[in-house]
């Protein structure tokens, strides 16, 4: 969930080079992110099961990143879901709210390009094939 085009645009360059930008939904904005994970809106009619990891940014429009994670882990069919909060902030405050909320990773994103694009590399790896997601996830380990 990543608001900004140019970030959005990397990170699926990135991904598109280990072969898993095919299994990416972007949403611009907390609430999308949100009506996307409880299958409400123009989501409504997605097919079933969570995703197997969530990418998320603190600085989102509408509802904000710490919103989003807290609505996430106090929702009983959606709090399994990996959440991985992907940010510019390094702010402790921000970085103790999203432990504090249940989120499973904290990456500050690396400003130089060539670093972001191996920090999102390494991330997608890990979670979309080393990592076993819960069980009724979209997306199961492929075995890559």
């Amino acid at each position: 969930m990543e608001d900004s085009a140019n970030d959005v645009a990397l990170s699926m360059a990135a991904l598109e080079e280990i072969n898993l930008a095919n299994e990416v939904v972007v949403v611009r904005d907390g609430q999308q992110a949100l009506d996307f994970l409880t299958r409400k809106g123009e989501f409504a009619d997605r097919n079933d099961g969570n995703p197997a990891v969530v990418l998320l940014d603190l600085k989102l429009p509408k509802v904000d990143g710490i919103e989003v994670l807290a609505r996430v882990k106090s929702d009983p069919q959606l709090k399994t879901i990996p959440i991985v909060m992907l940010t510019s902030s390094r702010e402790e405050r921000d970085l103790a709210r999203s432990y504090g909320l249940g989120v499973n990773a904290y990456v500050v994103k690396p400003v130089a390009f060539p670093d972001f694009v191996a920090a999102l590399k390494e991330l997608g790896l890990f979670w979309a094939v080393v990592n076993q997601p819960p069980p009724g996830s979209l997306s199961q380990p492929t075995g890559r």
